[in-house]
């Protein structure tokens, strides 16, 4: 694709463009030692890219949010978002490692001293992962006050009785963020009060306790469900106050939405990148079939889409790491990216045609894996409710 922003002064050129290119050229390096054979085998074996995750955190791109006290980068947000964003746009997937930058902001933020020094630095150097977080449950869904999961005191420890789903990397970390109700739904003023966060060590609580069964997906999630039976945590383990677990789950929330709209960019612009390839070199009936306007034109909209979810995405970025309320701009960025990059899989598939079906071509892979950011980590109809109730200031719909 022609680069149209060669003639803007430098300074909005990396405003708009590329900006941390450094880092940009260096996760791009790492990704070329992953080509899309190495992905398509994952996705035959539903594995998960252990040399890859191991690659990213040598870098320490995985501790890029991570204070320097404690071994890590000391990025902000907006620094985490691009490793994201060229991981995917590099044809790589990013969603098998991002959940370590946004579970541990919750572990910094909200717990002990203590606790910091003992896992974080561990978490920077990649001896622990802490990549699976332990919230949605069968029945509750999307409401997550409702969950179920018990955590009861009994002197030093709380024992866990519960069961989670769609918990992600469960079976490839060593920590988990879980969050349970540690008081009865009928003891407390509100609903989002009672529920706690633990830090659980999944190495010492598997069958022990703790059973992990993995989940069979449309795309290659390494996803799983869980189950608790008297799972015994320490108390120690509980982070901040007992009973507030709900904020500071939604704490790490907006750098969530902002992360994996940066994701969905990358995916788009890969997309689109073997879109527009694809239609200059393809010819039918004597011509590329890129000029014709069936083909232009919806390659030419997911490239506008694409477009303005980034600088959305930007603007939450910005907002964050100024420290200024972001809640809408996060959530509206999710929702432009989810879509955007749904418009760029669906032109890159309808322009390949029948090609797009092959694995070869790493198209139909993509096009799965773009598919889900508009159920997870929150769906599209959540963020429209959201922007109704607090943007608009519309009655509340759920």
């Amino acid at each position: 694709m022609k680069n149209e922003e060669s003639h803007i002064d430098n300074d909005v050129t990396v405003a708009v463009g590329r900006d941390f290119p450094e880092i940009r050229d260096a996760v791009r390096s790492i990704c070329a030692d992953f080509p899309a054979t190495y992905w398509r085998d994952l996705d035959e074996r539903s594995a998960y890219p252990s040399t890859f995750v191991e690659a990213l955190t040598k870098s320490g791109y995985l501790g890029a949010l991570i204070p320097q006290e404690y071994g890590g980068s000391a990025l902000p947000l907006r620094a985490a978002a691009v490793i994201l964003e060229e991981v995917n746009a590099s044809g790589c997937t990013a969603s098998a490692a991002h959940a370590q930058m946004y579970i541990m902001g919750t572990l910094l933020r909200h717990g002990s001293e203590q606790q910091k020094r003992r896992y974080l630095p561990d978490i920077a150097s990649g001896k622990l992962r802490l990549q699976a977080f332990g919230v949605t449950e069968p029945t509750s869904g999307s409401d997550t006050s409702s969950l179920r999961t018990r955590a009861e005191r009994h002197g030093n420890v709380f024992l866990v009785n519960g069961q989670k789903v769609w918990t992600s990397r469960a079976l490839h970390s060593d920590l988990m963020l879980l969050l349970a109700r540690t008081s009865p739904l009928d003891t407390v003023a509100r609903r989002t009060e009672g529920l706690s966060v633990f830090l659980v060590d999944l190495r010492a609580a598997t069958d022990n306790g703790l059973q992990v069964r993995p989940i069979k997906t449309l795309i290659n999630h390494n996803t799983t469900e869980i189950f608790f039976e008297n799972l015994e945590v320490p108390a120690e383990n509980l982070i901040g106050r007992e009973g507030e677990g709900f904020r500071y789950i939604l704490d790490g929330m907006n750098a969530e939405r902002i992360l994996v709209a940066s994701e969905c960019v990358g995916d788009g612009r890969w997309l689109l990148e073997k879109g527009v390839a694809y239609a200059n070199t393809r010819s039918v009936f004597g011509r590329p079939i890129g000029q014709n306007q069936g083909i232009q034109f919806p390659l030419a909209r997911a490239h506008a889409e694409l477009e303005a979810a980034d600088m959305m995405a930007r603007r939450a970025a910005a907002l964050f790491d100024a420290q200024q309320p972001c809640a809408a701009a996060a959530n509206i960025a999710k929702l432009l990216a989810s879509e955007a990059t749904w418009r760029a899989a669906e032109a890159a598939m309808q322009t390949h045609g029948g090609f797009a079906f092959a694995r070869e071509y790493d198209v139909e892979r993509k096009w799965r894996e773009a598919r889900i950011y508009q159920t997870a980590p929150i769906s599209t109809n959540l963020i429209l409710a959201f922007v109704s109730q607090h943007v608009l200031g519309l009655p509340r719909s759920y």
